[in-house]
């Protein structure tokens, strides 16, 4: 089978379900829907940056995506025929971290576009022509973030296999386990300036201007993060049964 069949399939299989389309919506509607309400009872013009305070939302939608991709194939077994019908198991995997982490970039692309012409929209006195590097950086870069934290779900629902364990996991490290890693007394700051969520908000250009890492820095060392993963959960799923 080549690789453009096995594009073919896994883009076939992941938009065969309800799953996808679904967090497709929702996504752009919490996202869309946030930054309309912050315009609407904002008390002053709207910026750039608060236009894209709703994307930790879609955020969270799209590593849930990206885990039932991969959970649902093992509940279900299908992840056995694949492996059945192309043994390199390396190149079915790459084949469908391919296609979820196209789409991600893809929405997270729409999810920022969105945002911003819905703040335009509401808050008609706001100035929110993307005039410079950096403003393009807080509104394009979303979709560089949908990918990366993509890549990480799908390695992590290829270790755990099981979606309410992958997105346990997930949701409640991204929301709760990187924000209490702070308060680890003397090294707590420390630690989290190089945890990966924390990275790319960074990179979006909402961390403190005097951490290690610069915005690209950051982006660059949190997809090393992620692939480096990656490799992890495939040579695990190549070396045990499916």
């Amino acid at each position: 089978m080549t690789g453009v069949a096995l594009l073919a399939v896994e883009r076939i299989k992941l938009f065969s379900t309800r799953s996808p389309w679904w967090c497709l919506v929702l996504a752009l509607g919490l996202t869309s829907g946030y930054a309309g309400m912050l315009a609407a009872y904002s008390d002053g013009p709207v910026t750039v940056p608060m236009t894209q305070s709703g994307a930790q939302l879609g955020l969270m939608v799209v590593m849930v995506m990206a885990a039932l991709a991969i959970t649902t194939e093992y509940r279900f077994g299908t992840i056995r025929a694949s492996f059945q019908a192309m043994p390199n198991r390396f190149a079915v995997l790459l084949a469908k971290a391919a296609v979820v982490t196209g789409l991600a970039l893809v929405l997270g692309l729409l999810v920022a576009f969105s945002s911003l012409a819905v703040s335009a929209v509401v808050s008609t006195d706001s100035q929110l022509a993307l005039t410079t590097a950096e403003q393009w950086r807080q509104v394009a870069g979303v979709g560089a973030v949908f990918a990366v934290a993509a890549i990480m779900a799908l390695a992590v629902g290829t270790l755990v296999r099981q979606t309410a364990g992958a997105v346990t996991i997930l949701l409640v490290w991204s929301m709760m386990v990187e924000s209490l890693v702070a308060l680890i007394p003397e090294i707590g700051t420390t630690i989290q300036e190089w945890l990966p969520f924390t990275a790319l908000d960074r990179f979006l250009g909402r961390a403190a201007p005097d951490a290690v890492l610069g915005p690209w820095g950051s982006l660059c060392y949190v997809l090393g993060v992620a692939v480096a993963l990656w490799i992890v959960a495939a040579v695990v799923a190549h070396r045990r049964d499916a």
